[in-house]
């Protein structure tokens, strides 16, 4: 049987033998109707209530992190760490462009440029090596030890790596990089809750991470972000911006920076508090999945895209890489033929329009994952 169709029917036995098989659902399973309903008869269904300041201990918790920030989205997460960073128009920001548009977005709501850099195939996230080639050959530092590129004059703000599908990058090796260069790092771990490397949680490598809670994730607040930092001072400022830096008052409305209204509802956070308390019970599913799939593909030409050596990845969205971009499509026309939601990688950000005028490196290894990465269905197991 054709490898195709046999992946095929490893989905439906996994997912359901009739009817349409999504890319990733959520699951609600435990006490999401219980918060909720707390929620509503509290009163406090905005950005102040019990679920949130819950929430954001949870997050520590899990990530293992001194200090956590709620916020409406990933997306805005991104944007408010890095304005916290100071990052603007006179910046440059180091990242990839195979990554979610959201990344560049954040980026391009500072006023600053992103720079791309390749990734490296296995864990398709930043390419140690390829920011080294990088650094070395366009950022300088000047007297005061500050990064600048030296061929455009831009500070280099920050580098922000992506952990792509919830696949740990080569996050030390960037970090231990960056810091002979004195740039901070910002991980996008938008995609990975629940994952790791050497034990030690996706978000807090640098000096901040930002997670995304979107309906789509492994769990879910219908829409949230949060940001994640063992910095004490930097913490109470990103509070202070996501809360439209509001001076406490019992009456009086004063404002002493520019900010923003970015505080994740109490209504989302009792969701995803909800959430959370299955994470491991949903990690250990997708897992389940993610090893039925590598089963079936072992030594065929569809190559089952695994965790590298000491990480452990939560399989948020499973990957597939087929052998070029004549295969992908094949692939992609089959299953959606099929019911079968499957979806390409990203757009490359170079290749879209607004981000086409940025500063890029050789991208050899973006522009061959581009042409062959999948995405098969990753939900969690559903109920029997």
């Amino acid at each position: 049987m054709d490898i195709s169709n046999q992946l095929h029917q490893t989905i439906r036995s996994i997912y359901g033998a009739e009817g349409f098989i999504p890319l990733h659902e959520p699951r609600f399973r435990g006490n999401e109707k219980k918060y909720l309903n707390e929620c509503i008869d509290s009163g406090f269904v905005s950005s102040v209530g019990a679920f949130v300041s819950r929430f954001e201990e949870d997050m520590c918790k899990i990530t293992g992190a001194k200090y956590a920030v709620a916020t409406v989205n990933g997306t805005s997460a991104i944007h408010l760490a890095l304005a916290a960073m100071g990052v603007d128009d006179t910046c440059e920001v180091i990242t990839q462009a195979l990554t979610f548009v959201a990344t560049g977005n954040a980026i391009a709501y500072t006023g600053a440029r992103p720079r791309f850099v390749d990734v490296d195939e296995q864990t398709m996230g930043m390419s140690a090596e390829a920011l080294r080639i990088f650094l070395e050959a366009e950022v300088e530092l000047d007297k005061e030890g500050t990064p600048f590129n030296k061929h455009n004059g831009r500070r280099i703000g920050a580098c922000v790596p992506m952990h792509t599908f919830g696949m740990p990058c080569e996050i030390e090796e960037i970090v231990a990089i960056c810091e002979e260069c004195n740039i901070p790092v910002l991980e996008d771990a938008a995609e990975a809750i629940g994952s790791s490397k050497k034990g030690k949680s996706c978000g807090t490598f640098g000096i901040m991470g930002t997670f995304s809670f979107n309906g789509n994730k492994v769990v879910t607040a219908g829409g949230g972000g949060a940001i994640v930092t063992d910095n004490e001072a930097l913490a109470k400022h990103l509070k202070h911006l996501s809360t439209t830096a509001k001076i406490p008052h019992r009456w009086e409305y004063v404002h002493d920076h520019v900010a923003y209204n970015y505080r994740m509802p109490n209504v989302n956070a009792a969701l995803i508090c909800a959430q959370l308390e299955q994470l491991e019970t949903f990690l250990k599913e997708k897992r389940s999945v993610a090893m039925k799939y590598k089963a079936v593909l072992e030594n065929s030409e569809i190559d089952f895209m695994d965790e590298p050596l000491d990480c452990k990845a939560n399989f948020w969205l499973i990957a597939v890489k087929l052998k070029n971009l004549e295969a992908r499509n094949a692939f992609l026309e089959m299953s959606n033929d099929a019911d079968v939601m499957t979806r390409p990688i990203w757009e490359p950000l170079n290749k879209l329009n607004m981000f086409a005028a940025s500063d890029q490196a050789a991208l050899p290894v973006t522009e061959k994952l581009a042409e062959c990465i999948v995405n098969i269905p990753s939900s969690a197991l559903p109920l029997t």
